[in-house]
């Protein structure tokens, strides 16, 4: 088993490098020893994993296939091995925190600082991606936790909510006089709405509750950036749907205004996520704990 454990990880290495020579560099071993071992494989599986090409390689169909297990099985034993080391009180090494952009800038960056003055000695690692993105990469073994729009329905994560907030929608000046009294959700949909990208978690959120009130919304303007929906109802080219906890200083200082509704979008949360099979390492554990005691 140890054995063909080897033969994986070079045949991963060689996957993302698409090429023998740079394979080998990376895994200190020689190019002859790397042929060798995907020519081992190959014959053991029965399949070919490679095409050769002239300047590289690139996988077959089924190579694509293996190697999406493969590395995600190997990204898997490594984060085993330094949750391990972790456990034996060993409280050095990365950790691995997955999070939106937004929710990076507007929320986590006090608790970056705390963490880091407290654990010097961890290297910590951020990675922006959308909340689908950030399940993927969890599962795979990619990060240590991730911090995302709720809800996440996903029975092999564990959510803990960390953050109540509340999705609303802000005009500027231009559109300030049009909203003297509340209005309902149909009145909303008329106005030319900006929107985050469809594949947002809190856009889908506020569509579906949207749609459960037998309201269709289409976006004029769909954007990928929380500031910029601030920035575009700044300058009056629509009606953003943005959070309220996140746009506190843009409201305060009347670069925007808050379009009263007569029924408010529910509130959701903003939580950590966390492999449901996979024990919180130390570091990932002190984090959380740096999160909700502050």
């Amino acid at each position: 088993m140890i054995a063909k454990l080897e033969l994986y990880k070079v045949f991963c290495e060689v996957a993302k490098c698409q090429s023998f020579s740079k394979a080998a560099k990376e895994l200190f071993m020689t190019q002859p020893a790397i042929s060798q071992s995907i020519m081992q494989l190959e014959r053991e599986l029965q399949v070919r994993l490679f095409t050769r090409m002239p300047k590289g390689v690139t996988l077959t169909n089924e190579g694509h296939l293996l190697f999406e297990y493969a590395s995600s099985a190997i990204n898997l034993i490594n984060v085993g091995e330094k949750k391990l080391l972790e456990a034996k009180g060993i409280m050095r090494g990365e950790l691995k925190i997955g999070v939106g952009d937004t929710i990076s800038r507007c929320f986590l960056l006090p608790y970056l600082e705390i963490f880091h003055t407290t654990y010097s000695n961890i290297k910590l690692k951020i990675i922006n991606r959308t909340t689908l993105e950030l399940c993927n990469m969890l599962k795979s073994g990619e990060i240590d936790i991730a911090i995302c729009n709720l809800p996440i329905h996903d029975t092999s994560l564990e959510v803990k909510s960390c953050l109540e907030v509340q999705d609303i929608f802000v005009c500027g000046e231009k559109y300030k006089s049009k909203f003297f009294r509340s209005i309902d959700m149909k009145e909303l949909a008329e106005l030319p709405l900006i929107l985050l990208e469809p594949k947002s978690n809190s856009r889908q959120y506020v569509e579906k509750h949207m749609v459960s009130k037998g309201v269709k919304i289409t976006p004029e303007i769909e954007l990928g950036s929380h500031d910029l929906l601030l920035e575009f109802a700044k300058i009056n080219l629509g009606i953003s749907c943005v959070v309220r906890e996140f746009s506190q200083k843009y409201i305060r200082n009347k670069l925007v205004y808050e379009v009263l509704l007569k029924e408010e979008i529910p509130k959701r949360s903003i939580g950590f996520c966390f492999l449901k099979s996979v024990s919180l390492s130390p570091a990932s554990k002190k984090f959380v704990e740096i999160v909700e005691n502050n």
